[in-house]
């Protein structure tokens, strides 16, 4: 079973700058791409949105500039196989990688910061391959 990673957009994958698109935050494309090497399913788990009338569309901003970066995510804003046994709205994943999140490292940047990804990304790696290892046999 592939391990699922839910990761917010902004303040965690670019500078906070809502409702425009912020600066990719150090590291974070990278890291998404080695998750999926990995086989990690990443769900893009936003705030952004679309289909108001007269409002940009916000949430296809977001996915295109992360598919313009090499990340192409499983799904957005929803699991596509949890409805098989639940009918939580709650996207279920293993991991989720958020600014909003108690206790992750966060890196300063001028005045804004950002999700540390020089630390999480090898924690969530070390998930993902502890994981795989975990459930190989099933």
């Amino acid at each position: 079973m592939a391990t699922i990673v839910a990761i917010d957009f902004d303040g965690t994958i670019v500078v906070h700058k809502y409702p425009r698109i912020g600066a990719p935050a150090p590291g974070a494309f990278r890291w998404l791409k080695r998750f999926q090497e990995l086989g990690a399913r990443l769900i893009l788990y936003t705030m952004r949105g679309d289909g108001r009338a007269g409002e940009p569309n916000l949430l296809s901003e977001a996915v295109e500039f992360c598919r313009a970066n090499g990340v192409e995510f499983w799904a957005v804003n929803h699991n596509p196989e949890q409805h098989t046994w639940t009918a939580s709205p709650k996207v279920y994943a293993h991991a989720y990688v958020d600014d909003a999140a108690v206790g992750k490292p966060m890196r300063v940047l001028g005045t804004e910061s950002v999700v540390d990804w020089d630390h999480v990304g090898p924690t969530v790696e070390a998930f993902i391959l502890g994981r795989e290892i975990a459930t190989r046999g099933d």
